[in-house]
């Protein structure tokens, strides 16, 4: 995805979303792109990942969504002026329109419990999404509906229901996992995640949201391999 509102200060349209994914909010033209870039998988995940595997530090809050030096993760497309066409290419990546989305009630905001307070998520009246999103949660809710197509439809059967709605709902347009940690945790222990993009950041977090905490396998396969001074950018395609 990737938290919660704009990052005035970097002068970006782009949108954080809690426990590390990140979502553009304005969608550029995009330059000539590989074969590789050109497929469209079914089921995709990009997360930003430090060296230690956190997607996101500790102490998340409101008011700092990605926790203690979380921001740190995104410096590769969001202004640093290091970066390079690898990481344009990384960000093109990023940004691509998906049919649906799966995302963690983390992610969406951070009301836990009950739905007591009017909430329609980080992003204002039109969200980066533009097309259903589908929240985990264990609690019920109607779903939201936003500006610019974006619908927010909360799932109390968990992940292989919410996941199911998204496939049904995407079409050929592919789902996407947008986090947060969790989400992406359970997404690859169910083994729908067909293409996995890492951004590997040379930072150390200590600690944090990993995404691959109890997941005892990994059947993936390096496609590609993009790097910068900022992250080095791998695209794992699982083994078939």
């Amino acid at each position: 995805m990737a938290a919660f509102a704009a990052i005035n200060e970097l002068d970006s349209y782009r949108e954080i979303h809690g426990d590390g994914s990140l979502l553009l909010v304005r969608p550029r033209a995009c330059k000539s792109r590989s074969p590789l870039e050109e497929r469209m998988a079914d089921t995709t995940c990009h997360m930003s990942i430090s060296l230690d595997g956190f997607v996101a530090g500790p102490d998340q809050s409101r008011e700092n969504p990605l926790g203690k030096r979380g921001l740190e993760l995104h410096g590769w497309h969001l202004g640093d002026e290091r970066a390079n066409e690898a990481d344009a290419a990384a960000e093109r990546r990023l940004m691509r329109p998906r049919g649906a989305y799966v995302m963690g009630r983390n992610m969406f905001g951070p009301i836990r419990g009950e739905w007591e307070v009017e909430w329609s998520g980080w992003w204002g009246p039109e969200p980066p999404y533009h097309a259903p999103v589908f929240v985990l949660t264990h609690h019920t809710h109607a779903p939201i509906e936003m500006e610019g197509g974006t619908t927010f439809h909360f799932v109390t059967d968990g992940f292989d229901a919410a996941y199911a709605q998204a496939s049904d709902t995407a079409g050929g347009d592919g789902v996407d996992i947008a986090g947060g940690a969790s989400t992406v945790r359970q997404a690859l222990l169910a083994g729908v995640v067909d293409e996995l993009w890492l951004d590997i950041v040379p930072v150390l977090l200590g600690s944090g949201e990993g995404i691959f905490t109890g997941v005892g396998e990994f059947d993936f396969e390096p496609a590609e391999v993009l790097h910068s001074p900022l992250a080095t950018h791998i695209c794992y395609r699982r083994a078939r």
